[in-house]
């Protein structure tokens, strides 16, 4: 069995929230979209050119789903096979963990578009590593040789690297 990797990936930076404008309604800045056009061309290095076995899962807060298509774009994954997942805005990391847990063996690579702090909680639980994931950076991790995505739990993975635009 192949190792399972999974790219832990949070949002890209927006708008500072309003009164005026519902939190889930916030769009990307321009900062925010350059930054997650920079790292998803670095996460691109990591992943196989052939993307039948990746599957994108992501929260679908209108900042979530512009970071998730600004990387699908450029890693050449097409927008209509991404899971847009409702509950996975504002998640505790518990929930994140479950939603994994469900993902069918097929797949050996998953990519989770989201927010802190479930996704930060998310790496620590799975790897016992703290990191606090900034905006459009991306942990990447690979679970243990026999685990998978439906075995994935506390200290199952390892933090192999977290994708800024400073590297």
């Amino acid at each position: 069995m192949e190792r399972k990797s999974l790219y832990i990936i949070r949002h890209a930076k927006a708008e500072i929230p309003t009164f005026d404008k519902n939190d889930f309604d916030r769009d990307l800045l321009p900062k925010g979209i350059n930054r997650a056009t920079l790292i998803a061309q670095k996460l691109r290095d990591h992943l196989p050119t052939n993307l039948e076995k990746t599957l994108v899962i992501s929260s679908t807060a209108n900042r979530a789903m512009q970071t998730t298509k600004i990387f699908c774009e450029i890693l050449g994954y097409p927008v209509n096979s991404i899971v847009w997942e409702p509950k996975v805005y504002e998640a505790h990391y518990l929930f994140l963990m479950k939603r994994l847990n469900d993902i069918r063996d097929k797949f050996d690579h998953v990519l989770l578009f989201g927010h802190n702090p479930g996704l930060s909680e998310l790496v620590a639980y799975t790897t016992d590593q703290y990191i606090d994931l900034k905006t459009a950076h991306a942990a990447c991790l690979e679970l243990e040789e026999t685990i998978d995505y439906s075995l994935l739990s506390a200290n199952t993975a390892t933090l192999k690297q977290v994708i800024t635009e400073y590297e």
